[in-house]
């Protein structure tokens, strides 16, 4: 049996799978998000730890599986923060996630020392403050005594390895996230943090996905309950490994949508697939020789649950569900209300640290189903505009698999698919999709498996939802209206900025 854990925004999902990667079950255990004023988002890494910690020895308690059955596991996790480590591989400071963005003013002074053109050309990424790199450089700025004990920075999932094994290295799925990676040379771009004025020391070394990274020290199979010695493989960064669960391993697989606290539209390729507009970005998959072309917005799943916990507070059962299917019949874009699902800044397509969430046209009528209609139609027009992207760039989208928790939605996928004009099926793997694609790494990196393709047999299509073709014509005119609204107010977004 294999274990894949999965470090998401929220908590770390333990998962239990056959040696071919077939999920058997799985185990989450939350930890605490730190949001401030000012674009603030951390998290402590020892938080972390202890949930994985807790995770596995539950996971083996629940299905009665003894550590001598465990062999091997791997991790996918949260990509674009930063851990800042000290010489003794301590952290020196919370982690930087990826909702933080603080690093405005060093991604500025990035962008006109390497020019934006040229940096996406290396990265195949926008240099961005939602990235790894030039948080980096704002703890530097602004931390200098914090800065002067970093001695490593690495990702999530790294850190976690490094407390497994003992080794801190990275791969290249998730140094693809850093904004410090030369993706046409596979290695840390000597031009980019020579104009960051950061040391590439202070990062690891780059190993394949697959790579068997070490085994379980005494002290780390004591905390998790396995055994000294089970292998670790290296796994990779969640969106990749997401790509991997939900069976898009090769040019031919389709495409797929995760609705997690980001969301995102991917596919894979054999090549980076670069947007003149820089609207979209590709990461390294996980899988050798290919690529993971991706419009990744902030704020997805994290726009549903924002609007549930203001709507219904409280952790009352499964208030999603309620919420969601209560706007069934509701009306929004058809009623002349939007929003602007930009609660952490944008990604995909904008690129702008400063936008913010809106509702707009909102009327005395107006009521919780109709705001709650409002949102799930907000990211699906915003996730358009991505799939829009890929499509004037010669990719194919013409159905989209999703996964993640916002994927048990009935409502949701409907609405996906007539906003898209596209199937949107759901896979039988809907949250363990991260995990999936670890524990698939794992048989790979182990041997159990002969390749990547076994994934397609691990999991089915449970549900399809197909556009209606009159109501699919008028969200693209709804579309139109939603994309001007936000450049009508992106002078005010960008006001706003500057006043904080």
């Amino acid at each position: 049996m294999l274990i894949a854990h999965d470090l998401g925004t929220t908590g770390n999902k333990a998962s239990l799978h056959e040696d071919d990667g077939r999920l058997i079950g799985s185990v989450t255990v939350p930890y605490p998000t730190r949001f401030a004023p000012g674009g603030v988002a951390e998290q402590d890494p020892y938080d972390w730890w202890e949930a994985l910690a807790t995770a596995t020895r539950s996971l083996l308690v629940r299905h009665g599986v003894s550590a001598s059955a465990v062999r091997g596991l791997a991790v996918s996790g949260q990509m674009m923060g930063a851990v800042l480590l000290d010489a003794q591989y301590r952290p020196v400071r919370p982690s930087i996630i990826w909702a933080d963005r603080r690093s405005t003013e060093q991604c500025d002074a990035l962008t006109k020392r390497v020019g934006a053109q040229r940096a996406y050309a290396t990265l195949g990424h926008q240099l961005n403050p939602t990235y790894s790199l030039t948080k980096v450089m704002w703890v530097r700025d602004h931390e200098p005594q914090v800065f002067a004990a970093v001695r490593h920075v690495c990702l999530a999932k790294d850190y976690v390895v490094f407390r497994l094994t003992g080794r801190l290295v990275t791969d290249p799925s998730d140094a693809s996230s850093t904004n410090a990676y030369d993706q046409t040379r596979g290695t840390w771009s000597s031009e980019i943090l020579a104009a960051a004025e950061i040391d590439a020391a202070l990062l690891p070394e780059i190993v394949p996905s697959t790579s068997v990274v070490g085994t379980l020290t005494a002290q780390a199979a004591g905390a998790i309950g396995l055994l000294p010695g089970t292998p670790v493989v290296m796994g990779g960064g969640d969106g990749p490994l997401a790509a991997v669960g939900a069976g898009v391993v090769s040019e031919n697989d389709g495409a797929y949508c995760y609705l997690g606290s980001s969301s995102w539209v991917s596919l894979a390729a054999r090549r980076p697939l670069h947007d003149p507009a820089m609207r979209t970005m590709t990461f390294d998959h996980v899988v050798p020789g290919h690529y993971v072309p991706t419009a990744t917005m902030q704020a997805g799943g994290a726009s549903l649950q924002w609007i549930t916990e203001i709507l219904e507070p409280g952790e009352a059962g499964d208030r999603f569900r309620r919420v969601v299917e209560a706007a069934r019949t509701a009306t929004a874009a058809e009623d002349g209300l939007y929003f602007l699902p930009h609660l952490l800044g944008e990604r995909s397509p904008y690129w702008n640290p400063d936008a913010a969430g809106a509702f707009l046209g909102i009327g005395r009528h107006h009521n919780r189903e109709h705001l709650t209609r409002a949102v799930l139609e907000g990211v699906a027009f915003n996730l358009l505009t991505c799939i829009d992207a890929f499509r004037e760039n010669g990719a194919e989208v013409r159905r989209v698999d999703a996964i993640g928790g916002g994927a048990a939605s009935d409502v949701w996928l409907q609405i996906l698919a007539d906003v898209w004009g596209c199937t949107v099926r759901r896979r039988s793997i809907v949250e363990e999709a991260n995990s999936l694609g670890a524990a698939v790494t794992a048989a790979v990196g182990l041997g159990l498996v002969d390749d990547f393709g076994v994934v397609r047999g691990l999991s089915e299509v449970t549900a399809e939802f197909t556009p209606e073709p009159g109501r699919h014509a008028a969200y693209q005119e709804r579309h139109t209206v939603f994309l001007d609204a936000y450049q009508r107010l992106e002078p005010w977004f960008e006001g706003r900025g500057s006043a904080r």
